[in-house]
């Protein structure tokens, strides 16, 4: 059984029911597990103790919604003035171009930038298949997962209608409904696991409305309530997704999703930017979730999801960085700031807090993801949690509050320590399983290998 101290905590954020707030405490992990926190711990046989003095203690963030692929197509000059049809158009004819050794690299580099800014469970919609490469490319990922130590949600995405069938992408980058059932469920056989704290879960997660058959989404929430896992995908997150919905099925968008039984908490959206407030109730009605990406949003020009009117009515919100290509980051940090500055400007003063921020990224994806042991720091629960010290040069003068300096200030860009299910993945701001500047140059050179390849 290993063993970490971590003593004398300058102080713990918990972001338990009560938000205590806890100075100058300790936290034991034995194993994966929390087991202890208290002040002044004495323990034997510990394999590591860690001095907290200097260090705020927080429960590791959680991205329920993200394109980790897409690391790969970031920063295009081409796409950076394009609205979301317009961006995918683009862009698939270099996603035709993903190999096995694209979304393996594209995986460990997302998921370092997510750990190194504190994030310790990921969800990953991948929905591109290309015709070209073997059907088994989500497996790749969790190789990547495991590798480096982060906690994943894989989606299995799919789409299954191509420019000729009415649908945005090209004919090689889409898969016949038989494909994708047949994987969907190979997938959920060979890495599903339910168990509290479990490192790796499956998701069924069709791209979209406009890019599946009916049949394809009625068939993959029925896998999915047989085996027990969740169903994910895009909704509502443009103006033209509205229209083309309307337009195709006669229908809202929701409404839409209701008829075909995509609703429910095994359910959640990305973005729901554009629902009205009777969808909204209806959410909350039925415990579906939304996984609010608001640097997406704002550099596609998609809109702002109502965020605030979602939390006061109960819908299961989470907080996400989205594609790599249309964020061009995975700091889930910095996509605290962004959420806490959209809706101060544009609800007003008192509609989020920032521990109404870091609730969103913690509090919000444990009840999206349902992995109730993450989310906080409470004896009981699973060792996932980061640290910074206090001790920066952007904190300076303003040690008043550590939740609003994290997300506030101007030194958050990266944590010291990151720890995901009792595991020390990052140390010192290093990490620790892998080389990270063998990631750097890789996913370099596959980069220009795809976009040549165009």
């Amino acid at each position: 059984m290993s063993k970490i101290l971590i003593k004398n905590l300058k102080e713990i954020i918990t972001m338990n029911d009560n938000r205590e707030r806890l100075k100058d405490s300790s936290l034991l992990i034995k194993d994966n597990k929390i087991v202890k926190i208290a002040k002044n711990i004495e323990e034997k046989n510990v394999d590591k103790v860690i001095d907290g003095s200097k260090y705020y203690l927080f429960p590791g963030l959680i991205n329920t919604h993200h394109h980790f692929y897409q690391t790969l197509t970031r920063n295009l000059p081409d796409a950076q003035q394009a609205e979301l049809f317009e961006w995918l158009k683009y862009l698939y004819p270099i996603w035709a171009n993903l190999s096995p050794e694209a979304v393996y690299y594209s995986t460990l580099l997302a998921s370092a930038e997510l750990l190194k800014t504190g994030c310790t469970t990921a969800s990953d919609q991948f929905y591109v298949f290309p015709k070209n490469q073997p059907d088994n490319l989500l497996d790749y990922q969790f190789d990547a997962a495991e590798d480096i130590g982060i906690r994943l949600h894989a989606c299995r995405g799919s789409m299954s209608l191509s420019e000729k069938d009415g649908g945005l992408p090209p004919d090689n980058v889409v898969q016949t409904d038989k494909e994708i059932i047949d994987d969907s469920l190979r997938l959920i056989e060979k890495y599903h696991d339910s168990s509290p704290f479990a490192m790796k879960r499956i998701v069924l997660a069709p791209c979209s409305p406009f890019s599946v058959t009916e049949d394809l989404m009625i068939e993959s929430i029925k896998l999915a309530r047989e085996y027990g896992v969740q169903c994910h995908t895009h909704l509502a997150e443009t103006k033209d997704e509205e229209k083309y919905v309307q337009d195709r099925f006669g229908m809202r968008p929701l409404a839409y999703m209701e008829k075909l039984g995509w609703i429910g908490e095994d359910v959640w959206y990305a973005h729901g930017v554009h629902l009205n407030s009777k969808e909204i109730k209806k959410l909350a009605e039925t415990k579906t979730g939304v996984a609010h990406c608001p640097v997406s949003n704002m550099k596609l020009s998609s809109g702002a999801a109502e965020v605030p009117e979602m939390i006061s009515l109960g819908v299961p919100v989470g907080l996400a960085v989205d594609g790599s290509a249309s964020n061009d980051s995975s700091n889930m940090i910095l996509e605290m700031k962004a959420a806490f500055l959209m809706h101060r400007l544009i609800h007003g003063m008192n509609s989020i807090t920032a521990e109404g921020v870091l609730s969103l990224a913690t509090n919000g994806g444990r009840d999206i993801l349902n992995q109730p042991v993450i989310g906080s720091l409470e004896e009981g629960k699973a060792a996932d949690m980061f640290m910074i010290s206090s001790e920066r040069l952007g904190f300076a003068g303003g040690l008043y509050d550590p939740v609003s300096a994290i997300i506030n200030t101007g030194d958050s860009q990266e944590v010291d320590y990151t720890i995901v299910n009792g595991e020390i993945v990052v140390e010192n701001g290093k990490l620790t399983n892998v080389d990270e500047k063998e990631i750097i140059s890789r996913t370099n050179e596959i980069s220009k290998k795809m976009i040549a390849g165009s």
